[in-house]
């Protein structure tokens, strides 16, 4: 990961002196890495040393990075990481401008590497993660929005880089396409029950734990698993103060709500969810090289069920 940063930051070069401040500042606000560290991780599991493989892994982190910054100006947010967002700070149109800037670099990096599975994989997902956000955008404020609706969503805006990052380890490797599929499918069910969690801590966890705004999602008029959880089993009264606030982005009455998500049992029922999906990444690990990465895989997919943050 150090070998990673070293080369966020040489790619990071710009005569924009703009350009340069925003992108650092939203990539040395630290983060988890998650997505770089899922490509390492899985190119030790499979044994392979590729000498690409920290540029990807900082390809897939400026590709994130790039949808932080849009999302944030759509979302209109004010705190990310326990800090203010770019949009906050800089404003809306720098932030728009510099995540399309982290996207072209992005590829300038891609071509680099000189393999059209490389460019396949990475411009496929972030056309679906792009997909993702006009879909998620399409569904704000519908009450309406099912189970299927939503994995929907958040299969294409966070589980799909997710599944990228760990696809790439075993196509620069020249894996077998078990071996492939096994690691994408690992991707994709961790970064799916990461998102799960996130959208659980958006009702239970605490503004300094999580580095942002409780009730955001609300606000927003998301429809996230725990609210879809409590409609289904909630009183007629209970249903129609969810639908109220979800339909007019109205967080008046966030602490009722959350109430209601707690006593209907919201929250287990979508936590339940993302045990599966952390299950279903386990089976996928299992299936590689007994290995001190495989292993580490294994304990992120069971960690993250304790996740806090």
């Amino acid at each position: 990961m150090v070998q990673v940063d070293r080369v966020i930051s040489e790619r990071l070069t710009t005569e924009v002196p703009l350009v340069r401040e925003i992108a650092q500042y939203i990539i040395s606000a630290g983060g988890k890495r998650l997505r770089p560290a899922l490509l390492l991780l899985m190119s030790g599991a499979i044994g392979s040393q590729h000498p690409m493989r920290h540029t990807l892994a900082a390809v897939v982190e400026f590709i994130h990075t790039a949808t932080l910054l849009h999302d944030d100006v759509v979302d209109e947010s004010t705190l990310r990481r326990g800090r203010e967002t770019a949009n906050e700070r800089f404003g809306n149109a720098a932030s728009v401008l510099v995540g399309d800037f982290l996207y072209s670099r992005a590829f300038q990096m891609m071509v680099d590497v000189s393999d059209m599975r490389v460019m396949q994989v990475l411009s496929d997902a972030t056309n679906v993660i792009a997909e993702g956000e006009v879909l998620q955008l399409v569904n704000m404020h519908d009450a309406s929005i099912d189970e299927s609706a939503y994995l929907r969503v958040i299969r294409s805006k966070t589980a799909k880089l997710f599944e990228a990052s760990a696809r790439l380890a075993p196509i620069l490797a020249g894996s077998d396409e078990h071996t492939e599929a096994m690691c994408a499918q690992y991707g994709q069910a961790l970064g799916t029950a990461f998102q799960v969690i996130d959208d659980v801590l958006d009702y239970e966890g605490s503004p300094a734990e999580l580095g942002k705004n409780l009730g955001d999602d609300l606000r927003e008029g998301k429809v996230t698993l725990p609210i879809i959880c409590a409609l289904r089993s909630g009183s007629e009264n209970q249903k129609s103060l969810i639908r109220q606030a979800i339909e007019q982005g109205d967080v008046a009455h966030l602490d009722a709500i959350r109430d209601i998500i707690l006593k209907t049992g919201a929250l287990d029922a979508a936590r339940a969810s993302a045990h599966a999906e952390a299950n279903r990444a386990i089976q996928a690990a299992r299936q590689l090289p007994v290995n001190a990465h495989s292993e580490a895989l294994l304990q992120l997919a069971a960690g993250l069920l304790g996740r806090r943050s």
